[in-house]
């Protein structure tokens, strides 16, 4: 699955900041932009699966929307 990220060089702290906009508070960073691509892959498994356990948790809803 594809995820949309975005990357940008951390001007302060030096190396890269990502984050993936669609799934809330999903953050990364990386002394070199592959470190960061690499690292915010792991993010998102990492937030998938807490997503998936408070499903299992029945902690989490879903609705249906229609455009």
């Amino acid at each position: 699955m594809e995820y949309p990220i975005v990357i940008e060089q951390d001007q302060e702290a030096g190396g890269y900041v990502v984050y993936c906009p669609t799934l809330k508070g999903c953050v990364s960073q990386g002394e070199t932009e592959e470190e960061a691509l690499e690292n915010i892959k792991d993010a998102i498994k990492a937030y998938l699966e807490s997503i998936e356990d408070l499903k299992r948790r029945h902690k989490l809803k879903t609705v249906e929307v229609s455009v």
